[in-house]
C-alpha cells in the first residue's frame, strides 16, 4: 500500500473579485508543492481569530507562506504608519503570523516566500523596510511590469550564499541567480535567525531559524516560478518536501 503524501498548508490572501472577498492562493505555489515537493497542498482560509491555529497545525506536515500583492500592516513590527494607497491584508496577517509561530513551536517544517518571507521575519520579532528602493545604496527590487511575464519573473540579480549554510549546500555554489521581486524588505532580522543569503546591495534575501526542529527557511525571491526547471529552486522545494515527509513519519510514530 502506497504511503499517503504529507499535507502542506498554504495560508490564503484575501482579494476582492466581482465585489466579493475571495481566499486566493497562486497556482504556481500549489503546483510546486504537489509536483516538486511531492506533497498535498491544502489552502488555509484567512479567517484570523476564527481559525483554531493549534488544531490546524496538528494536522499539517508543512507550512508554505507565499508571496502576495499586499504588505504586512506596520503595527505588527512597530513600523511607521503606512502611506496612503499602500495595500494591506489584515485577514492574512492575523492568520499567517500565528500560524508561523505555532508551526515552529510544533516542529512543523516552514518554507516562506516573498511576502511570506517578510511575515516569517515579523512573526519572529524582526522588522521591515517599507520602501526599500528609497534607501541610499539599495537597488530597485520592484517588478518591471512593462516586460512580458517570463521576463519579469526571470533572474534579476545574483545572491551571495552563506558559506557552509543550508542554501549553499542546496545550490552547490556560493552564488545563485534569483527572481527577487519586492518593494519591501528585511530591516532587522528576527532574533534567533541566521542570514543565509544577501543581494549585491546587502539586502537580506534569505533567513533560517537557528533552533528550529525542522526545515525553517524564508527566501525573498520566487522559487515556485520555474521550480521544476531551475535546479536551485527545485532543490529548495525538494528539501522542504523531505522535511514534510520526516514530519509525517514522526506523526505516525506518535500515533502508533
Amino acid at each position: 500500500m502506497t504511503a499517503s503524501r504529507p499535507v502542506v498548508g498554504i495560508p490564503a490572501s484575501v482579494m476582492t473579485m466581482r465585489h466579493f472577498p475571495m481566499h486566493i492562493v497562486g497556482h504556481s505555489n500549489a503546483a510546486a508543492v504537489a509536483r516538486v515537493a511531492q506533497c498535498h497542498p491544502m489552502v488555509i482560509p484567512a479567517l484570523g481569530d476564527d481559525l483554531d491555529v493549534a488544531d490546524i497545525v496538528g494536522h499539517l506536515d508543512g507550512l508554505l507562506l507565499t508571496g502576495g500583492a499586499s504588505n504586512i500592516e506596520p503595527h505588527h513590527y512597530e513600523g511607521p504608519p503606512a502611506r496612503d494607497g499602500d495595500l494591506h491584508d489584515p485577514h492574512r496577517d492575523s492568520s499567517s503570523l500565528p500560524l508561523i509561530r505555532a508551526a515552529l513551536d510544533a516542529g512543523v517544517p516552514v518554507f516562506a516566500i516573498c511576502r511570506g518571507f517578510q511575515e516569517f521575519n515579523v512573526a519572529l520579532g524582526g522588522t521591515l523596510h517599507q520602501f526599500l528602493h528609497e534607501i541610499p545604496g539599495r537597488i530597485d527590487h520592484r517588478r518591471d511590469r512593462t516586460k512580458p511575464m517570463e521576463a519579469q519573473m526571470g533572474h534579476c540579480h545574483d545572491i551571495s550564499l552563506r558559506p557552509d549554510g543550508l542554501l549553499q549546500s542546496l545550490a552547490g555554489s556560493d552564488t545563485a541567480g534569483v527572481n527577487s521581486l519586492h518593494g519591501q524588505g528585511i530591516d532587522r532580522p528576527a532574533p534567533g535567525t541566521t542570514v543565509e543569503a544577501t543581494a549585491p546591495d546587502t539586502t537580506i534575501e534569505a533567513l533560517s531559524v537557528n533552533a528550529a526542529r525542522a526545515f525553517a527557511v524564508g527566501v525573498q525571491w520566487h522559487p515556485e516560478f520555474r521550480a521544476e526547471e531551475d535546479p536551485f529552486y527545485r532543490a529548495l522545494f525538494e528539501a522542504f518536501g523531505d522535511a514534510a515527509r520526516a514530519r509525517t513519519e514522526q506523526r505516525r510514530g506518535v500515533a502508533r
